[in-house]
């Protein structure tokens, strides 16, 4: 940082006081001239068609007022009020304070931006419209509404877990934005609830998350003999549980990540089980069987379920339940009454009635032939076919 090279108690004050709150000595000096030339302007009645000057003198702090045309600084003469020295040390006091507030409030924005992607323990100290204004220590934090979850409730003096999401330039200057809502806050607390997790023994692959109701992770193992799904769950449930409180009591399905689309698929669907998956990569759609008694499981509350599914894995899920297959009767080889009839050729029906008249064999047709077709569902053409067939 450059210093004001004149040794005097004003230079010397000035140095110190920047050094200490981080603001360049040039820029803080050109500021302070601009105000007093402002405050000039404003208490002594400018003329339009002049500029303006201010000099300082390092030694006493003393300053100086120049008039000049425009564009024409070779022509200035001094303009400076009786008392104007006054004025201007109190322009000069307010400009220095104002560069300090902004100076500290710009080391503050600049040391959370370095924190961006991490979590904050912070309370809500007032409400600005819809948004909730959180302390997090040196600054606040703004809340919007899109970071916020519907489901929970938010007071004053209420303490608890933010996601600093970024800085973001508003009309009130720049502003810390922190969340509720961010899937990244449950990828987070997973860092900070397990070792495996913040040592990269296991990676985090993909969230899918429906804010203050239901959270899907796919989490995958970068060392052999290490699970994943155990590691983040933790004996008895202790990890997942932890993140579960933090959340406000916000379900966590951990699945295992695969690269295979139709494992990942199907387990993505848990805790459905007897899942089966077609894929068609070329739309992105993947259309899924499962029995009748998992399918409520499959879809879940709302389509809550599948809807966070698709979003985990990226493809379109188009859930069916699975037909269930009919069981055929074994075919039964069935004895014909009359075998001797069914070598003459007749169709099934012709037989069948011949046999309810008591006709079984060819003999007793024969005797029988000037007869049938006084046999009822026999008549005068299938007569005549019959007596052909006997000849």
């Amino acid at each position: 940082m450059a210093v004001l090279k004149a040794r005097t108690e004003f230079t010397s004050a000035l140095n110190q006081i920047c050094a200490e709150k981080g603001i360049e000595p040039e820029v803080a000096l050109e500021s302070i001239k601009s105000a007093v030339v402002a405050a000039y302007r404003k208490d002594y009645g400018a003329k339009e068609d002049m500029e303006y000057s201010v000099d300082l003198d390092m030694a006493t702090g003393a300053f100086k007022v120049y008039e000049f045309p425009e564009g024409k600084e070779k022509k200035k003469k001094e303009v400076t009020p009786p008392g104007f020295g006054r004025i201007a040390s109190m322009t000069a006091k307010q400009v220095i304070i104002q560069k300090l507030r902004e100076a500290e409030k710009a080391a503050v924005l600049d040391e959370y931006s370095k924190r961006v992607g991490t979590l904050v323990s912070g309370m809500i100290i007032r409400f600005d419209g819809p948004n909730a204004i959180v302390d997090i220590g040196k600054a606040e934090g703004v809340m919007p509404p899109q970071e916020q979850i519907r489901s929970e409730r938010y007071s004053v003096n209420q303490r608890l877990t933010f996601f600093i999401k970024e800085i973001r330039d508003s009309a009130r200057g720049r502003e810390v934005i922190v969340s509720r809502s961010d899937p990244d806050l449950v990828k987070a607390l997973f860092r900070r609830e397990v070792p495996e997790v913040s040592s990269g023994a296991v990676e985090i692959k993909v969230i899918a998350r429906e804010g203050g109701a239901r959270t899907k992770i796919a989490a995958f193992s970068t060392q052999l003999g290490v699970d994943p799904v155990g590691s983040c769950v933790g004996q008895k449930g202790v990890r997942v549980q932890a993140v579960i409180d933090e959340l406000e009591g916000e379900k966590i399905d951990v699945i295992q990540y695969s690269d295979d689309p139709e494992k990942f698929i199907i387990a993505s669907l848990s805790p459905a089980e007897g899942v089966k998956v077609e894929i068609d990569k070329k739309r992105g759609q993947a259309v899924v069987s499962v029995p009748d008694d998992q399918l409520s499981l499959a879809i879940g509350k709302g389509g809550q379920n599948v809807r966070l599914a698709a979003k985990l894995t990226g493809f379109k899920i188009d859930i069916k339940g699975a037909k269930k297959p009919v069981k055929k009767k074994p075919k039964v080889e069935k004895i014909s009454e009359a075998p001797e009839l069914e070598e003459l050729k007749l169709s099934t029906r012709t037989i069948n009635a011949l046999v309810v008249a008591g006709i079984k064999t060819k003999k007793k047709l024969m005797s029988q032939k000037d007869k049938v077709a006084e046999i009822k569902g026999i008549g005068p053409k299938v007569a005549e076919e019959i007596k052909k067939a006997l000849t």
